[in-house]
């Protein structure tokens, strides 16, 4: 794994590259396998979760759950058991070689407790079959061609039942009736590759390969026609005894069952050495596409979600989309419909790329190189919406010194810069009609059988039948509008310096190093959904309110002054097209900032034929005011459409400490080689947390001038701003395996037993809490700070393995 400095040969990634070599045959044969099981009973119970404690919670006395239980977890546990297989020999002596490995892993017995909000529990099994496969062709000395598959694949399948907690407030239920099967899926890719290299020369060389991959992303859902009840914590007690009703159906939204993705890669490389210089040109071409993905709500088409807020504050306050105050007690629920589609959108990737790698002296090594990326992405109509064509240049240099000539001493550096694509499935909302719309109502019942409000009388909005934050009512949005005219690449730049060194100490040998890392995002796409700013802007500059805020979102360079397409005719594509400008002062917003700095150190004694040990430590700082291309703190994996840059009101506080910010990482593995027979080992790893993210209502007034509810960075019924980072994190996790491995004399040290022990000490410490501390206007959220997640307890591998 390159995890940067990596040379011109290679692209589209802004934190590593994954180079894999796989086994060959050779002229002897040889075979393998290898047994592994994880049984359920040697693993510790997963601790159960309850709702937090403390001043900044929703209080007991006013529907809050202080201290109560939240979710019932010892029993979520499943029986693991892995057989790998593995041959490779010679078909023809020196000529053609095989080699395969097949691997199938397989979870069984599985069990998943759901919260007191869900009430319902599942039992599941999962198949995750993997194989690779290899012919190695000498058609002669000079000329070597290779046929290379693989092939990793998952299938889930579960049944969903009611649990029933207990009403003492104790923590284990009772499973009830059944309601229905989990969603089905498969996943996985199958990929092959041809690839052929010639040694025209002593000093040409000729590498060419051709890879296809086709990712399958099966999904079925359950079958049942009632609507998913979303949030059902948030009913009116008065209305449903005190226990919220979920109703029989047990997903929220399904995928198409039949998506799927091919991508298709050509690269070409030619080498050629004269004198000190070994230089390597070629192209590296990758088209990727995406058939029928898209996604809808289960059942009718729609959820139903459940709120309470503040009763004489409106729900939103968004100019076209206002939504009234729920009067009353303050409770609330709405009908959420969400609908995305495409038969077929594609992205085409060209790269063409030269180095040298020039051997100055014989103790420094220089590689100067540069790439040049192109990207085309293209709507469900084949037409091009985002053109990325124009030179995308992507210097790199890179040095090593070896200090003394001994290789006892190296310094080296390494400079770059890196663009990314965009992915095909942003195509999906930002270049297709996609439906996303919510219609709000009063009630004065709960269906006690599907949790569906009744009684319903619409709260006054701004649009009917529903309301959208970003336009999205199914119109498929003009192609010459999805993007700004004057739009960039996605790049960021790198710089790497470090050192090695080998000495001796203690009668041993070690190497010691460190290894210093800066990036800075310079340039990043997202979609910006400030309709108003574009209206606006339009009719300073001539043009038609209407037809200059589009669909109302725009994929663009946040921190860029950009210009756009806007009809000469509101709603014609046949008019002609004029040029709107809107300075990036205009959006309110702040300058795009990712930046991070990494610092690695590390000490290690190689293996000896007694003992090996290694020590690292790296601290690092990651800030800025966007993650980048998604958003791990409240899990949005639209890429290149996150939350982030929609609006002034959800980039408000919104710099700081990265979700992913973790300042602190301390990492040992070593073993010991007791005997010929015995070996033990362990790893440790003791991190630091990251930061807990909260999220409300806008402000001191509590206002949703955007129409996103609770995603602003104010926390609270207060309104009191909370940038990134600001409000505490994770704790720190101390993750300590050991292992213990025999391998008797008797089988000539090829068998092999093992067992491993995950997690030593037990130790559960949460990774990630629920961000969003409002449930309405004003009012705390009795989720806020909920676990999500947690460390994974203690288990035990056992394994028998065999060589030959």
């Amino acid at each position: 794994m390159l995890t940067g400095g990596y040379s011109a040969r290679f692209g589209r990634s802004d934190g590593g590259v994954i180079n894999m070599v796989g086994k060959r045959g050779t002229n002897e044969w040889h075979f393998g396998f290898a047994e592994l099981w994880q049984p359920d009973f040697a693993m510790a119970s997963p601790h159960n979760q309850s709702y937090p404690v403390g001043p900044e919670y929703k209080s007991n006395a006013d529907g809050g759950a202080q201290g109560q239980p939240y979710r019932f977890r010892n029993d979520n546990k499943a029986w693991q058991h892995t057989e790998d297989f593995y041959v490779g020999g010679p078909l023809i002596q020196d000529k053609l070689f095989f080699f395969g490995a097949y691997e199938a892993n397989r979870e069984v017995s599985g069990q998943n407790v759901g919260s007191v909000e869900t009430k319902q529990a599942t039992t599941f099994s999962r198949d995750n079959p993997k194989w690779y496969g290899k012919l190695d062709w000498n058609i002669n000395d000079n000329n070597i061609l290779e046929l290379t598959g693989a092939s990793n694949k998952s299938s889930y399948t579960g049944n969903i039942y009611a649990y029933n907690y207990a009403t003492d407030g104790s923590n284990r239920g009772t499973y009830g009736a059944f309601k229905g099967p989990d969603t089905h899926t498969k996943n996985g890719a199958d990929m092959y590759s041809l690839r052929y290299t010639g040694y025209l020369t002593d000093s040409l060389t000729v590498d060419a390969l051709y890879g296809k991959m086709k990712q399958t992303n099966y999904s079925q859902a359950s079958g049942s026609q009632d609507p998913f009840i979303a949030r059902a914590q948030f009913q009116n007690p008065a209305l449903n005894g005190g226990v919220p009703i979920v109703g029989p159906q047990t997903i929220a939204t399904v995928d198409n069952p039949g998506a799927e993705d091919k991508t298709r890669n050509l690269r070409l490389d030619i080498n050629y050495k004269i004198g000190d210089h070994s230089i390597t040109a070629g192209i590296d071409n990758l088209d990727t596409q995406a058939l029928n993905i898209g996604r809808t709500r289960s059942g009718p088409g729609f959820v139903w979600f459940y709120g309470k807020g503040d009763p004489n504050l409106p729900i939103s306050s968004l100019t076209g989309q206002e939504v009234g105050a729920p009067g009353g007690q303050g409770y609330y629920a709405f009908k959420d419909v969400f609908t995305t589609g495409a038969a077929s959108v594609r992205v085409k990737q060209r790269a063409q790329f030269i180095e040298d790698n020039w051997q100055v002296t014989d103790n420094v090594l220089v590689t100067i190189g540069v790439r040049n990326d192109q990207f085309t992405n293209y709507n469900p109509d084949a037409q091009a919406y985002l053109r990325l064509t124009k030179p995308n240049w992507s210097p790199r240099l890179g040095a090593t010194w070896d200090v003394y000539g001994d290789s006892s001493l190296k310094v080296y550096a390494n400079a770059g810069r890196y663009y990314l694509d965009e992915p095909a499935n942003v195509a999906i909302r930002g270049a297709s009609g996609s439906t996303f719309t919510d219609q709000y109502f009063t009630y004065t019942g709960i269906d006690p059988a599907t949790g569906q409000p009744t009684g319903l009388t619409q709260i006054p909005q701004g649009h009917y039948p529903g309301v959208s934050a970003n336009n999205e009512f199914g119109v498929p949005p003009d192609p010459r509008q999805v993007t700004s005219k004057n739009a960039k690449a996605e790049y960021q730049d790198e710089y790497i310096a470090g050192l090695d060194k080998a000495f001796d100490l203690f009668n041993m040998h070690w190497t010691a190093g460190a290894k210093g890392t800066y990036r800075h995002l310079r340039t990043m796409l997202d979609d910006v959904c400030a309709t108003d700013v574009f209206a606006n802007t339009g009719a300073a500059q001539g043009f038609d309110p209407v037809a200059a805020e589009g669909q109302g979102c725009y994929i663009m360079n946040p921190g860029r002054n950009s210009t756009f397409n806007v009809p000469l005719v509101a709603g014609s594509t046949t008019s002609g097209y004029g040029t709107m400008t809107v300075p990036w002062s205009a959006f309110g917003m702040p300058n795009m900032l990712r930046k991070y700095l990494g610092l690695n150190m590390y000490l290690e004694h190689p293996f000896d034929g007694k003992w090996y040990g290694r020590l690292d430590y790296t601290i690092s700082h990651s800030f800025g005011n966007t993650e980048g291309s998604v958003r791990s703190d409240i899990g949005q994996a639209d890429v290149a459409q996150t939350e982030d840059w929609d609006n002034s009101g959800v980039m408000t506080y919104s710099g700081g400490d990265q979700s992913n910010d973790r300042r602190h990482e301390i990492k040992f593995r070593g073993y010991y080689q007791i005997t010929p027979e015995w070996l033990v080992g362990g790893t440790a790893l003791i991190l630091s947390g990251t930061p807990r993210s909260c999220l409300g209502y806008f402000g001191p007034q509590q206002t949703d001038p955007f129409g996103y509810r609770a995603a602003y960075h104010f926390c609270g019924a207060q309104g009191t701003p909370a940038p990134r980072g600001s409000t505490g994190r994770t704790p720190w996790q101390e993750i300590v395996g050991l292992n213990v491995e025999y391998r008797p004399a008797f089988a000539d040290h090829k068998l092999a037993f093992s067992a491993l022990v995950y997690n030593l000490f037990n130790q559960q410490r949460v990774t990630q809490y629920f961000a969003t501390s409002e449930s309405g206007p004003g009012t705390l959220s009795k989720d806020f700070w909920v676990p999500i997640s947690q460390q994974q307890p203690r288990y035990i591998q056992f394994g028998v393995t065999y060589d030959f």
